[in-house]
């Protein structure tokens, strides 16, 4: 019988692969130790001018030099980046953890916004690098010949961006909850749009690019993507009446298993039909983390919201190590230095292009509502900034095809480790030069009652650009400095706006959650609700007595200052008016009137 040959070349033996395949586990691992030790040092000593991402490419570029030029061969086989391993291994933990973390208030008030970026501000994106490419390709300075279809491929796949190292900034340094949720929102929603529109354009290879072929491109661009919202709620609703209708709340290691399962079942269902994983994926996150979470058992609450961050932490770190390493240990690598040069021009004009006309248009229409602008001129910048490239856009650089591919694949590959290097590196910088609101800390949406203490719930302290604050036993709050800041209620809760709730609110408290959690969570959750309607009347109460206040201060301000001119004898007093946060917030509670102001003096 003829044995099937599976050893890579110039390995014999089967224990001699083994051999290799260790040496080579055991380089990625010390990577990943020294990364994470890295992580620790920064966030220790609380060090913001480089992040561990780049030190982690930094480092992988270090050894894959070393692996490129030392003998042999069999090493560098068995660290090369397989996009198999990327899209089925690594990506869904950071996709799953994205959604699961989500700040869900936030992503939905802004979701017309994230929507528009992620789709039409990538498609912008996408037409502009593809055709500057096709363009420079016609000049061919370095000998590049590339279709005006690889061209269109070429700048989808480069439309993909992936922030990892400015949201973990972000999240260190508690950035305006808006902006990150948009950024955040994009940037997730981008990658599967990347996806589905380079796979689209695929499917026209050999064929003319004509306005029906268009259509149907772009119809089956939506269908797919909202055929995978529907598989991903679907899979987060059937674990919630799973969770729900059993007792597996009695034994929580086979609970978390299984809703980590079902998690990543929907994710390779959806890539098995031909959807869009990511999409499915994000989306089961949400719904479990809404519906799926109050079911679960206090254990399994702490241990499936660990589990995530881990595996998510572990990811996120090994896919730019692993970038770092391969780009000098890929077998086809064709650099063509103007080429890369021009292609990093290229991504900052399409981001240009997609970020601003699309933030005037959304101040616009938030203008012709009678509402401020949602994207000030320092969160535009913020946005162009945040537009990266990742590994998602190496990952799909593997299916380029044509003369010019491995320069094509190369050149995907700096511009990402040059734009994690570039922009992730002076994110920090940017902040303080743009002067974006930070400092601000938000509430875990999540209102478990299970969950155990990180140390921000008994005492947080909370860097600002203005100052810093302190917040003792009990509750987190804005530690918002900035003009017009608004001081929150207790666990950071925003005064509430005085409008009705949106419709799905309504029929989500009344139809959804009755259907899909427990009994004691439903009435948990009324008497949540039953708080903080109670909290806004005394929130209104107190801001007619403080606009009261001013008024008595006022005429009582007017009255002394008229006497000091008759009598010269004006007694100086401080204000018995508390102002914080750019606004006057009420009277101080230790003093009532003035009777108690000079029992107090005495």
């Amino acid at each position: 019988m003829e044995q099937n040959n599976s050893t890579l070349p110039g390995v014999e033996q089967p224990l001699e692969e083994e051999m290799y395949s260790s040496w080579a586990l055991l380089i990625l691992m010390t990577l990943l130790i020294g990364a994470l030790w890295t992580s620790y040092y920064l966030q220790l000593r609380k060090i913001r001018a480089v992040h561990e991402t780049v030190i982690s490419i930094m480092a992988g570029m270090l050894v894959g030099l070393v692996i490129k030029l030392a003998p042999g061969t069999i090493i560098q086989e068995m660290v090369k980046f397989k996009q198999g391993f990327f899209f089925n291994l690594l990506l869904p933990p950071i996709i799953l953890n994205s959604g699961y973390e989500l700040k869900r208030r936030n992503f939905f008030l802004n979701f017309g916004t994230i929507l528009t970026f992620a789709m039409v501000g990538t498609f912008i994106a996408a037409v502009v690098t593809g055709v500057c490419t096709y363009l420079y390709a016609l000049i061919n300075p370095e000998g590049i010949s590339i279709s005006f279809l690889d061209s269109m491929i070429f700048g989808s796949i480069l439309s993909a961006t992936d922030p990892v190292t400015i949201l973990a900034i972000f999240n260190q340094l508690h950035v305006d909850p808006q902006l990150f949720s948009i950024i955040s929102g994009e940037s997730l929603l981008n990658d599967a749009v990347a996806i589905v529109l380079s796979d689209t354009l695929r499917k026209f290879r050999g064929q003319d690019l004509h306005v029906v072929n268009i259509v149907k491109g772009v119809g089956l661009f939506l269908g797919v993507f909202w055929a995978s919202t529907f598989i991903g709620i679907l899979f987060g609703v059937v674990v919630a009446l799973m969770l729900k209708h059993s007792q597996l709340y009695r034994f929580t290691s086979i609970e978390s298993c299984l809703v980590l399962l079902m998690a990543y079942s929907s994710y390779f269902f959806s890539n098995g039909t031909q959807m869009s994983g990511i999409v499915t994926l994000l989306f089961t996150g949400i719904t479990l983390k809404h519906y799926a979470y109050d079911n679960l058992s206090k254990t399994s609450k702490r241990a499936t919201k660990f589990m995530f961050q881990i595996l998510s932490q572990l990811s996120e770190n090994f896919i730019f190590i692993y970038l770092g390493i391969n780009l000098f240990t890929q077998d086809d690598l064709d650099y063509k230095p103007l080429f890369i040069l021009v292609t990093l021009a290229f991504i900052c004009i399409a981001r240009y292009a997609s970020v601003a006309p699309l933030s005037m248009m959304i101040n616009a229409v938030c203008r012709a509502f009678g509402r401020e602008d949602q994207l000030p001129r320092n969160h535009q910048m913020m946005l162009f900034w945040a537009g990266l490239r990742g590994a998602v856009a190496f990952a799909l650089a593997s299916g380029i095809t044509g003369d010019s591919a491995p320069a094509m694949r190369t050149t995907i590959l700096a511009v990402v480790v040059l734009t994690v290097l570039l922009f992730g590196g002076t994110t920090s910088r940017m902040l303080q030069v743009l002067d974006v609101r930070t400092g601000v800390i938000e509430p875990d949406e999540s209102g478990s009652e299970g969950e155990e203490e990180d140390g921000k719930g008994k005492y947080a302290k909370v860097n600002n650009n203005d100052g810093l604050m302190e917040t003792g036993q009990g509750t987190s709050r804005y530690a918002d400095q900035s003009i017009g800041g608004l001081l929150s209620g207790p666990l950071g809760e925003p005064i509430p706006e005085d409008r009705p709730p949106h419709w799905f609110v309504s029929f989500d408290e009344k139809w959804l959650k009755p259907f899909l959690t427990k009994r004691h969570v439903q009435q948990r959750n009324l008497t949540l609700a039953e708080y903080w309607r109670e909290k806004r009347r005394k929130m209104e109460r107190a801001n007619r007595n403080m606009l009261d206040g001013i008024r008595d201060d006022e005429n009582q301000s007017d009255t002394l200052t008229l006497n000091s001119v008759k009598t010269n004898q004006y007694q100086t007093r401080p204000s018995n008016i508390v102002v914080g946060s750019g606004r006057v917030f009420g009277r101080s509670p230790s003093i009532d009137s003035d009777d108690e102001y000079n029992d107090h003096l005495h």
